[in-house]
C-alpha cells in the first residue's frame, strides 16, 4: 500500500526529524516503520490508531486529550493538514503545547487540501515559517516555536450551539473537524423528519457514524416531549471529536446511552431493535462509500430479530440494493434530488 503524498515529501526531508519527535494526523503505517527512532503519533481516527500501534517504536495517541502526553516533551513536532481548516488551528495549538522552546514545528500538505492558504494560519502562530521542499504536490514548511503553549485542554475548544427542529431543542456540542459544526444537516433533518413521521418501536437504538450526538439526543428529547416511552440510544463515531462532542451533548441533555469510538462495527458486539445513521461517504474530497457498505454488511448481526434500520444518504449512492440484499426489504421513507431515506426490517 502507498503512502499518501505528504508522508512521501516529509520523508524527502527526513534530515528535519530529529531528536524527540511527534508526528500529528499521520495515517500511513509505511511511515512510521520508515522511522524507525520512534517518537509518539497522535491520530484522531481509531482505526488509523489500531494500526498504527502496530510499530513498536511508536506511541500511538488517539485524539486531541493530552493527559497521557507532556509538555514541551518534543524537538520536532510535525503537523500533517488536515481536511478542515479550522482543526489546523487545533493541531497547532497541540503542536506548540509539545514542543519545547525553540524547538521545531513542520507543516506538511497537498496543494489541492490547500496547503497555501494553511501557511497563514502557521506564520501566525509561527513567524519565521518558510518553505522548504515543494515535491509530490506537496509542500514542507518549517518553523521555530518560539511561542510555546503552557497550557492545552481539548475542552476549551468546545462550542454549542442549538438546533430546533419539531418544536424540540437540543444543544450540541462541537470541536474543529467535526462533520456539520454548527448546523443541522440537510441529510440528518431529513432522517428526524421520518422519525417523528414513522416513529421507531425500538427501547434500544444504535445511533452508527453518530457525529456530535444530534439524532439520539433529538430522538429521547422528541419522545419524552410525546410522552412516548423513551428509547436508549447509543452512539458510535471513528473520530475523536465526535466522540467526545457525542459525549457532551449527551451530558448537556440527559440523554441515555454509551458513546463509543470504533472503527466501523469493530467494537461492538451488542444487538440493538433498530440501528439509524447518517453515514459518511467522503474521505478527504474523495467520494468513498466502503465504510458504509462494510456496516451494511455487517449491521444485521447487530439488529434483533424484526430489528429496523433507518438510513438517510445522497439519493446518487447505490445503497438500496446493498441494503435489500444485507438487512431485508427496503422502503424509501423519503425521497428527493439530494436525500434518500431508507427503511430496512431484519429478515
Amino acid at each position: 500500500m502507498s503512502m499518501p503524498n505528504s508522508h512521501e515529501a516529509l520523508l524527502r526531508n527526513r534530515q528535519l526529524l530529529d531528536g524527540r519527535l511527534a508526528l500529528i494526523g499521520p495515517s500511513s503505517v509505511e511511515l512510521l516503520s520508515a522511522l524507525p527512532q520512534g517518537g509518539i503519533a497522535v491520530c484522531e481516527h481509531v482505526g488509523q490508531v489500531q494500526a498504527l500501534n502496530t510499530q513498536g517504536n511508536w506511541r500511538v495517541h488517539y485524539g486531541y486529550d493530552v493527559t497521557e502526553l507532556e509538555r514541551g516533551g518534543c524537538d520536532v513536532v510535525v503537523v500533517f493538514l488536515p481536511k478542515a481548516r479550522a482543526e489546523l488551528d487545533l493541531r497547532l495549538a497541540l503542536a506548540r503545547w509539545l514542543t519545547r522552546e525553540g524547538g521545531r514545528l513542520v507543516l506538511v500538505g497537498e496543494k489541492k487540501e490547500g496547503i497555501s492558504g494553511a501557511v497563514k494560519q502557521l506564520r501566525s502562530v509561527a513567524p519565521d515559517a518558510g518553505k522548504v521542499d515543494s515535491a509530490r504536490h506537496c509542500q514542507v514548511w518549517v518553523a521555530t516555536n518560539t511561542d510555546s503553549l503552557s497550557d492545552f485542554d481539548v475542552t476549551q475548544w468546545l462550542d454549542w450551539h442549538t438546533i430546533d427542529f419539531r418544536d424540540v431543542s437540543v444543544d450540541v456540542a462541537g470541536l474543529p473537524g467535526i462533520f456539520s459544526r454548527g448546523e443541522l444537516d440537510s441529510g440528518t433533518r431529513c432522517l428526524l423528519e421520518t422519525l417523528a413521521d414513522q416513529p421507531l418501536k425500538a427501547s434500544t437504538v444504535l445511533d452508527f457514524a453518530c457525529g456530535a450526538g444530534v439524532i439520539g439526543a433529538w430522538l429521547q428529547s422528541w419522545q419524552a416531549a410525546n410522552h412516548l416511552p423513551v428509547s436508549t440510544v447509543d452512539g458510535v463515531d471513528v473520530q475523536f471529536q465526535a466522540v467526545t462532542c457525542a459525549q457532551a451533548t449527551y451530558d448537556r441533555a440527559g440523554s441515555r446511552g454509551s458513546i463509543t469510538a470504533s472503527d466501523g462495527l469493530k467494537a461492538l458486539d451488542g444487538r440493538w431493535s433498530a440501528v439509524v445513521t447518517n453515514p459518511p461517504f467522503h474521505s478527504g474530497v474523495k467520494t468513498d462509500t466502503s465504510m458504509t457498505e462494510s456496516f451494511l454488511r455487517e449491521v444485521a448481526r447487530h439488529l434483533t430479530s424484526g430489528g429496523e434500520l433507518r438510513l438517510v444518504a445522497n439519493t446518487f449512492l447505490p445503497y438500496g440494493s446493498l441494503i435489500q440484499r444485507f438487512v431485508g426489504p427496503v422502503e424509501r421513507l423519503y425521497e428527493d434530488r439530494r436525500f434518500t431515506v431508507y427503511k430496512a426490517v431484519r429478515r
